[in-house]
């Protein structure tokens, strides 16, 4: 398909997952808007568009920019402008928190200090390291020179203009697992498999199985663009309404930024003491993974709790096991629906991948679900624990999660409210993700076990917190040409 994004004017974290090993995530505050706009204008020139890389090659470093509501306004954005945006845009995350399930200790209060400031511009720096990241064992301070020479070059930026100030920042990097960089969680799982495709790119992920809708014949294809990006056709046909003028949020979107702290201990605990209980209503005589290496009951429950083995390698295609072959597929790896497992036999109801992305699990060939899509970016952050100690609590480990959707009520809200905390549509009632649920240590959940009877379903019990909110906020991601519009603050005069 031809393009038919104007990928000169879309920053390219949106369009496509950089897969850098490193980033740094800056958080700034507007201190003078007029002095700001002039950075503005100076690192117009250094953000990373949507455009083809030449020759395929990827830089050394990528540069993205974002603004929070209160930096829009802050930045001098005409009032009539900002009265258009989104509510849940304008009132900011801190303020959702009863919606996303940010209580006790995930409430503000007990966030990060930068995040309970008013975080205005969020700055990306995305980077590769300085030797091949496959003959690395770790990632030692030299390997971040790409990283620290994009960063100096923004801060002296910074310290030229003036107007805004340094909240924070905040490192990401990918987990090395037996002296091997992976692609995996805190907890172990490979991350990143499902993420859409959509049209109007030249990329190839718009032709693998499994990462955009699926239609009547059992083919797949590329989710619209307005999904995903504001100005073009979403999945209902028509284009959504968006903060005007036109110029302003054309070729833009939203972005939803969270620090997700991850208990890593607690998971791992509940895993094995749950995975003992667990084991007795299964045969795990049909277990197995395909490699001939024996199946836990510890790994059997944390795939269940997933939708997916800890390689990656979904439920809903190898029940019994890991499977290489599948897992290392890409045009085998996310080509599933739940159309022969109604009752969630092989992924439960419940599972953390079959709640972000039902499939055709709602009916109406999956179209409810193609509405809910979000584009998943971001990186793990901290040191990774072995696979084969408990680790602990209190570590500084966790996720950078970042989800990148046309309308954050509709798409992030959504999932996080009702699919995330609340299970009704998965005829689950009130019960919770188990991953990435709110729990408070006295809530349960169902584990289907098969249709028969013979091994009957399984109750998960008393399940703590897993993820922890450690911070985040709202912001809106600019098109080019409207950054160069902000920063002349010759928005209202088009």
């Amino acid at each position: 398909m031809a393009n038919l994004l104007q990928l000169s004017d879309i920053q390219g974290n949106i369009v496509r997952a950089y897969r850098f090993p490193l980033a740094r995530y800056i958080m700034l505050k507007i201190t003078d808007g007029a002095r700001a706009r002039e950075f503005l204008r100076k690192i117009v020139p250094h953000i990373t568009t949507g455009e083809i890389w030449r020759g395929g090659v990827k830089p050394e470093a990528t540069t993205n920019i974002a603004f929070s509501y209160h930096g829009l306004k802050a930045l001098g954005l005409d009032e009539s402008c900002l009265r258009q945006f989104p509510l849940a845009f304008a009132e900011g995350m801190k303020a959702r928190g009863e919606i996303l399930g940010d209580t006790d200790d995930s409430s503000p209060d007990h966030w990060d200090k930068c995040w309970r400031d008013e975080v205005d511009i969020l700055l990306t720096i995305n980077a590769r390291t300085v030797s091949k990241l496959s003959n690395l064992s770790e990632i030692s301070a030299a390997e971040k020179a790409h990283l620290n020479e994009h960063h100096e070059a923004l801060r002296s930026l910074c310290q030229v203009t003036g107007g805004v100030r340094l909240l924070g920042s905040q490192e990401g990097n990918v987990l090395f697992y037996d002296g091997k960089p992976t692609a995996k969680e805190h907890f172990g799982f490979t991350d990143g498999v499902g993420n859409p495709a959509f049209s109007g790119t030249d990329f190839n992920v718009m032709k693998i199985p499994g990462r955009g809708k699926q239609l009547q014949d059992g083919a797949w294809a590329p989710l619209a663009p307005g999904e995903f990006i504001l100005g073009y056709p979403d999945e209902s046909q028509s284009i959504p309404e968006a903060a005007r003028p036109r110029q302003l949020t054309r070729n833009g979107t939203f972005l939803v930024f969270r620090k997700l702290h991850q208990n890593v201990a607690s998971f791992r605990k509940y895993l094995v003491e749950t995975g003992r209980e667990y084991e007795k209503s299964l045969d795990m005589s049909k277990y197995h993974h395909a490699d001939g290496r024996p199946v836990g009951g510890w790994e059997i429950l944390a795939a269940k709790i997933a939708g997916r083995w800890l390689d990656g390698t979904p439920l809903e295609l190898s029940p019994f096991g890991e499977n290489a072959e599948i897992r290392d597929n890409p045009l085998k790896n996310n080509d599933f629906d739940y159309e022969h497992d109604r009752d969630g036999v092989r992924c439960p109801m419940g599972a953390h991948v079959r709640r972000c992305n039902p499939r055709d699990s709602l009916g109406f060939q999956g179209q409810l679900s193609g509405r809910r899509r979000i584009l998943r970016r971001g990186l793990p952050y901290g040191a990774a624990t072995p696979l084969d100690e408990l680790g602990d609590d209190d570590g500084e480990q966790g996720i950078i999660f970042m989800a990148i959707n046309a309308s954050i009520e509709r798409q992030f809200e959504f999932v996080q409210q009702l699919w995330v905390n609340y299970g009704n549509d998965f005829r689950q009632a009130n019960d919770k993700d188990i991953l990435a649920g709110a729990h408070d240590g006295t809530g349960q959940a169902v584990i289907q076990n098969d249709s028969d009877g013979e091994h009957p379903p399984f109750i998960c019990q008393n399940i703590p917190r897993f993820v922890t909110v450690k911070g985040g906020e709202y912001f809106f991601i600019p098109g080019i040409t409207a950054l160069k519009l902000i920063s002349e603050k010759a928005v209202s005069t088009i």
